[in-house]
């Protein structure tokens, strides 16, 4: 009889068990699609950067380089006659007479490099700011020296190259990686401390107090960024100082203090972005999630992190669109590329024109309360 009893009980609970495991799955997975924190950093930030390497890195080919032909040199000629269409498919040479001119485009990054020629020695001039283009740009034309040299069968060795980079030599890469992650610590810090600061503060009924109390909304503003750019300048003064040290080896040029305007500049903007997104949330977990989700992509497609050489060419534009790049670009001109104040002029002018806008998008969405 127990045994007959114990049987049936035991068949009853299956069922039970089962019903139970398929309710709390089904809970458990409708919280995690409600969950946009989980959602974002789950499924969308990894997709977007599937999307983002994968079609900057989808070419296994090397990137095409820009050369500026200074004067005559007869040896590229010889290349485009031996090959015309793999010399095309590697650069593009525009030709000129002006070496000055070519050597300050080479460094501000215009072109990746000027060759001219002397005789048989063929003189390459590149800038260290992309380790990667520069290393391209030593191969093809290595290649090219040699396959002037083979030509010259049963000879001596006819042609020779020497590189010289644009900068003075003392310089490193950690002048061009400095300005990168500079810019995307000041975006970041920016970003997320005005979206979850207003979340936060809408959410403890604070905006309501404060929009009661006899201190003015301009003075609450203005406190707050004037804190925002407080801490963006500490941020700065610190990464500075510890780049400098030996063990980094980072060496202002003398128009390195331009980068103070453009980092408040850039603060104004990214806050501005901040405040849009913080306008648009309602919890500081979705704050959390859309400002990672417009901040990261940014911090790849404005170069903060790896050049776009090997993107393709709506990325580079896309790129355009995107206020890091022109922070980060701005100081590394007069951070590591050795330019005059001017050079900083338009991405500061670009920033602040971002800023107008995004902060007046702000202004039109913004909410005292919770919704």
């Amino acid at each position: 009889m127990m045994t007959e009893q114990s049987t049936i009980a035991s068949r009853s609970t299956v069922p039970v068990r089962a019903g139970a495991f398929r309710s709390l799955s089904r809970a458990m997975f409708l919280g995690f699609l409600r969950d946009r924190t989980a959602l974002t950093f789950t499924i969308l930030i990894p997709v977007l950067f599937l999307v983002l390497l994968g079609s900057i890195y989808k070419s296994s080919g090397t990137p095409k380089i820009t050369v500026l032909e200074v004067g005559k040199v007869s040896m590229l000629d010889q290349a485009r006659a031996a090959d015309p269409r793999l010399l095309g498919k590697a650069m593009k040479v525009t030709r000129t007479n002006n070496l000055a001119r070519a050597l300050a485009d080479v460094r501000k990054g215009t072109d990746d490099a000027a060759v001219q020629q002397q005789g048989n020695h063929l003189i390459l001039h590149y800038s260290v700011a992309d380790q990667t283009t520069s290393a391209i740009t030593n191969s093809v034309f290595s290649s090219i020296v040699q396959q002037a040299n083979v030509a010259a069968t049963g000879r001596p060795p006819a042609y020779k190259l020497t590189t010289a980079q644009v900068e003075n030599k003392s310089l490193k890469p950690i002048q061009y990686l400095a300005p990168g992650l500079l810019g995307w610590a000041i975006a970041s810090g920016a970003a997320f401390g005005a979206a979850i600061t207003l979340v936060t503060w809408r959410k403890d009924k604070l905006l309501r107090r404060l929009r009661l109390s006899p201190v003015s909304t301009a003075s609450v503003v203005t406190a707050r960024i004037g804190m925002s750019v407080a801490i963006a300048l500490v941020q700065m003064l610190v990464f500075i100082g510890i780049a400098v040290t030996p063990y980094f080896g980072l060496k202002l040029t003398a128009s390195w203090w331009m980068s103070i305007p453009l980092v408040v500049a850039g603060t104004l903007t990214f806050m501005s972005i901040g405040l849009l997104v913080g306008a648009v949330s309602t919890t500081q977990q979705a704050a959390t999630s859309l400002s990672n989700l417009i901040i990261l992509p940014m911090a790849f497609l404005g170069g903060a992190f790896i050049p776009l050489d090997f993107a393709p060419n709506w990325i580079r534009d896309v790129s355009y669109a995107m206020p890091l790049r022109y922070l980060v670009t701005g100081m590394q001109d007069v951070m590591a590329r050795g330019l005059g104040p001017a050079s900083a002029l338009l991405p500061l002018a670009i920033l602040l024109g971002f800023s107008a806008v995004l902060i007046a998008i702000a202004i039109k969405v913004f909410r005292w309360d919770e919704a």
